[in-house]
C-alpha cells in the first residue's frame, strides 16, 4: 500500500503529551509493581528516540509496540506469581514424563532430561546454546523483514505472536509447573521465590567464559512457568508465516532452528517433552484462532487496515 501523508503520526503538542503521559505512567506502574530496573529506561529511551527521530522510525516503533506490550505484560507477571493461585506441579509432571517418555538405562528409568545430561558433550553444549539464543532474535528479525516487505503480514504475525503468548500465560496460571532443573536442584519440595537457573545452558557460558545466559535467566519472571514451553511455540509461528510468504530456503533455516530449540529445551533441562508438546499445541491453536477470527471479524480487518496505514 502506498504511503499516505495524511496517515502520518505528526509531532505536535497532543502527541507529545500522549507519549509523555504513557512514558511516565509506565515508569510509575512498573516501580510499584516490579520495582525500578534499568531495562525500563532503556525501553523508554528506544521508544521515545524512535518516535521523535523520523517518520520512518516512528512508524517502525508504533508497529513494534505490539511486541513492547507483550514484553511489559510478561515483565509484570513478576508481581502476580502464578503459584499464589494454584498448586505447582512438580512430582506429578516429572512422573508423567518418565511414564510416557522414560528411557531405560543402567537398570533404572530416566526422564529424557536425565538421560541427555549423562550424555552431554561440549560440542552439543555449544550448538544447543546457539540454537536457544535464536528464540527471540529470529522472530524479531523476521518481524522486521515483514514490516518492510509486507505490512499486512507483519501485523498478522505480530498479533498471532501475542495471542499465542496470552494462551501460554493462561496455562501458566491454570497449571503452574516446575522445570526439570528445579527437581535436580531443589528436589520435589515447593520453594516459593526460587530464582531463575541456567541449568544446562550454564555449560555454554562456562565453555566461552562468559555470563550471557546468566544475565538472561537472572531476569526471569517466574520459574514455575515451564508448561507450555513458549520457546517451542515461537519458531512454529515464524515457520508458518515464512511458508505463507514463500521464503524458500530461508524456511529450511527456520525449520532447523525450530528443531534445535525443541531439542535444547529438553537437553538443557529447561523443559520436559510434555512442555515442548504443550508449546507446539499452543502455537497451532493460536494460529488457528487468529485465522478464524480474522476471517470472521470485519471490525478486526478494519482495525488492522487502519494500523497498517499508520505504520506504512
Amino acid at each position: 500500500m502506498a504511503n499516505d501523508a495524511n496517515d502520518d503520526i505528526q509531532i505536535n503538542a497532543k502527541n507529545i503529551s500522549i507519549v509523555s503521559a504513557i512514558s511516565v505512567a509506565y515508569l510509575l506502574v512498573s516501580y510499584f509493581l516490579v520495582g525500578y530496573k534499568s531495562d525500563q529506561l532503556v525501553l523508554l529511551g528506544i521508544f521515545n528516540l524512535c518516535f521523535y527521530a523520523t517518520n520512518t522510525t516512528r512508524r517502525f516503533i508504533l508497529g513494534f509496540s505490539i511486541f513492547i506490550v507483550y514484553w511489559i505484560i510478561f515483565d509484570y507477571m513478576k508481581a502476580f506469581p502464578n503459584y499464589n493461585y494454584n498448586d505447582v506441579a512438580i512430582g506429578e509432571l516429572y512422573n508423567t514424563e518418565k511414564k510416557l517418555f522414560g528411557i531405560h538405562f543402567n537398570n533404572s528409568v530416566l526422564t529424557p532430561n536425565e538421560y541427555l545430561y549423562l550424555k552431554r558433550t561440549n560440542f552439543v553444549d555449544v550448538f544447543s546454546g546457539l540454537f536457544y539464543l535464536c528464540w527471540i532474535p529470529v522472530p524479531l528479525a523476521f518481524a522486521a523483514y515483514l514490516f518492510y516487505r509486507n505490512k499486512e503480514q507483519f501485523l498478522r504475525f505480530a498479533f498471532t505472536f501475542v495471542l499465542v503468548n496470552l494462551l501460554g500465560f493462561i496455562v501458566y496460571y491454570a497449571y503452574p509447573a516446575a522445570p526439570p532443573w528445579y527437581i535436580q536442584v531443589h528436589g520435589f519440595k515447593f520453594q516459593p521465590l526460587t530464582q531463575g537457573n541456567m541449568a544446562g545452558l550454564a555449560r555454554f557460558d562456562k565453555f566461552f567464559n562468559i555470563n550471557l545466559f546468566k544475565s538472561i535467566y537472572a531476569k526471569g519472571s517466574n520459574v514455575f512457568a515451564a508448561m507450555p514451553s513458549l520457546h517451542s511455540s515461537y519458531p512454529i509461528i515464524v515457520l508458518y508465516y515464512g511458508i505463507k510468504n514463500r521464503l524458500g530456503v530461508i524456511n529450511v533455516f527456520f525449520a532447523i532452528v525450530m528443531a534445535g530449540i525443541w531439542f535444547t529445551a529438553v537437553y538443557a533441562s529447561h523443559h520436559y517433552i510434555l512442555d515442548v508438546l504443550a508449546g507446539i499445541i499452543c502455537a497451532v491453536l493460536g494460529i488457528a484462532l487468529f485465522n478464524i477470527t480474522i476471517s470472521l471479524s470485519v471490525l478486526l480487518k478494519k482495525f488492522l487496515l487502519r494500523y497498517e496505514q499508520i505504520i506504512q
